[in-house]
């Protein structure tokens, strides 16, 4: 059975930083490329950053500079660093692969206070 367990959220000031982290059971790490996924309420979820098993990385334009994805093959994890926070970061914070499959956790909540 695939699991998805994100953890690390919380609430900040705008300029801080968290550090969200994924874990993953499961056959799902195995496929090659996961990603960050965020929903903010009203808005569609969107890819925020995704890496591939052999650590090429991409970001959305919004966060680019900002945030820094990583994984651990061996530990099953992705972590993603956020620095320089902005309001308009806050959302629900998912991982999963890219292209996303239909096992989403439960996710995790940032909050960017101004």
């Amino acid at each position: 059975q695939v699991q998805l367990v994100e953890s690390g959220g919380g609430l900040v000031q705008a300029g801080g930083s968290l550090r969200l982290s994924c874990v993953a059971s499961g056959n799902i790490f195995s496929i090659n490329i996961m990603g960050w996924y965020r929903q903010s309420p009203g808005k569609q979820r969107e890819l925020v950053a995704r890496i591939s098993r052999a650590y090429t990385t991409n970001y959305a334009d919004s966060v680019k500079g900002r945030f820094t994805i990583s994984r651990d093959n061996a530990k099953n994890t992705v972590n993603l660093q956020m620095n320089s926070l902005k309001p308009e970061d806050t959302a629900v914070y998912y991982c999963n692969t890219f292209p996303a499959s239909t096992y989403w956790g439960q996710g995790t909540q940032v909050t960017v206070s101004s």
